[in-house]
């Protein structure tokens, strides 16, 4: 019998690349163009990971829906304006993808970014090739739904026993519990590690060489 496909799925934004600046900026880009009070810093990293459309509408839950239409094309007219802006990926990282792959994972992507963001953020670092499947918000429900999970493991012919879900909130925590993978944190993100556990991670890492081990202990009954 082959050994079963061990399959790593990463969050994006707060996982692989340290975006919050660019979010921060692109999303009060869209509320100054559109005469709107800019939300806080804070308030829109307790968002990052959800399809763009319901951050909108978390951060402007009185918005009707063409405002909250409106504010997600000055988004991503924002986000081409600003796609030079520094997005480093964090410390580690590629590390950990090289020593991933090495062992024999694949490696994949479920991110709450459109289609077109995922693919600008990922060229940038010359990682799109590294990942046998990149799911985002335009081909399923967002996050914490398990679609877009589910659908990466179909892409990679993964099964949930030997997946793994890795990310930064509490969005990619309960994505993972409810497609029945294990559930990695980090600690370098948008959410606390104490909240990441809460949502049922199996354990957090405080530094990216710290998943590679994680994952060895896989699914949490």
């Amino acid at each position: 019998m082959p050994e079963p496909l061990r399959l790593a799925v990463f969050d994006c934004d707060g996982t692989l690349v340290d975006s919050q600046h660019s979010i921060v900026a692109c999303m009060k880009a869209a509320f100054v163009a559109a005469g709107m009070a800019s939300p806080t810093p804070e308030a829109v990293r307790r968002v990052v990971g959800l399809p763009l459309a319901e951050c909108v509408a978390r951060l402007l839950p009185a918005a009707s829906a063409n405002e909250c239409e409106r504010l997600v094309g000055l988004y991503k007219e924002a986000f081409i304006d600003l796609r030079r802006v520094d997005e480093p990926l964090f410390a580690g990282v590629r590390e950990l993808l090289d020593a991933l792959e090495a062992e024999g994972w694949l490696l994949g992507v479920a991110t709450g970014k459109g289609r077109r963001g995922a693919t600008i953020t990922l060229e940038r670092h010359g990682l799109l090739g590294r990942f046998v499947t990149v799911q985002t918000a335009d081909d399923a429900p967002g996050k914490p739904h398990p679609a877009m999970l589910r659908r990466a493991m179909a892409a990679a012919g993964a099964e949930a026993a030997n997946t793994a879900m890795i990310g930064d909130t509490t969005f990619d925590i309960l994505m993972a519990r409810n497609a029945g993978t294990a559930a990695i944190g980090v600690a370098w993100g948008y959410h606390p590690p104490e909240e990441l556990v809460a949502a049922g991670a199996d354990a957090v890492a405080e530094a990216a060489h710290e998943v590679r081990a994680l994952l060895s202990l896989g699914r949490t009954p």
